[in-house]
């Protein structure tokens, strides 16, 4: 399994909304400079997470993205299995072999089972907490 810039930067644009949240509909530039993202790839992101009811959009003057549900609702499972589809450690498939055919196959799925679970069990929020925890204690002279 391997998680591609696609989902991470999905998950960074979450947690800038979440962490923005007050400041209204934030437009995309905004969210690109601030994570250093470009803005283009951004817009395939928003896509993606607009169709899933995970973003808002309102367009014009004034207009930008939102979320849609609140961070402490919203998993990084549920946005990585959105942007990446499977978070399966190995492919169903091989060929004409299967996974199912594998005399280890209670492994990997054991394996898939830690990952869901352990991905379900973070929140955007949590992320933005222990961000706003590390940033507290961090102090410059």
């Amino acid at each position: 399994m391997r998680i591609s810039t696609k989902g991470v930067y999905a998950i960074r644009m979450l947690i800038d909304l979440a962490q923005h949240k007050n400041d209204g509909y934030i437009a995309l530039k905004d969210i690109a400079q601030r994570q250093n993202i470009s803005k283009k790839y951004l817009e395939q992101i928003v896509s993606t997470l607009n169709k899933s009811h995970i973003l808002q959009t309102n367009r014009g003057f004034q207009g930008g993205y939102r979320l849609a549900v609140s961070p402490e609702c919203c998993s990084v499972g549920r946005v990585l299995k959105l942007t990446e589809g499977s978070l399966s450690p190995v492919p169903e498939t091989m060929g004409s072999y299967s996974i199912y055919d594998d005399p280890c196959y209670f492994v990997w799925q054991g394996l898939k089972n830690v990952i869901d679970e352990y991905l379900e069990s973070i929140t955007i929020q949590d992320i933005v907490d222990q961000l706003t925890e590390i940033y507290a204690n961090y102090y410059v002279i």
